[in-house]
């Protein structure tokens, strides 16, 4: 069986939209990635949630992807917020600095 494919789903939530991943995300995918926040980012909300609770895998390239899609949104005066990501996705933020750059919640 191979690698779990990367899933997106984009909720309402309390503070703004909240963009689910799941499975894994790696340059394969990235594109997708990059695609849905972008689209989030173009609507401009004051605050984006990425739900990183169901993401097994995520590759340079994703960090990259949610780095720029913070970036941008900053530039139009909101937030990207990260929530909740599995150990192994939160030790790949904490050891690329991630953590220090973008805000992480459990």
């Amino acid at each position: 069986m191979g690698p779990d494919p990367l899933k997106i789903a984009v909720a309402a939530g309390d503070r703004g939209p909240v963009l689910a991943l799941s499975g894994e995300s790696d340059m394969s995918v990235v594109d997708e990635l990059i695609a849905a926040l972008a689209a989030q980012v173009e609507a401009a909300p004051r605050h984006l949630t990425v739900d990183l609770s169901g993401l097994t895998f995520a590759d340079s390239a994703t960090i990259n992807a949610l780095l720029t899609a913070s970036r941008a949104l900053s530039a139009r005066g909101g937030t990207l917020e990260l929530a909740r990501p599995r150990s192994a996705v939160a030790r790949t933020l904490e050891l690329l600095g991630v953590d220090e750059i973008l805000p992480v919640r459990d």
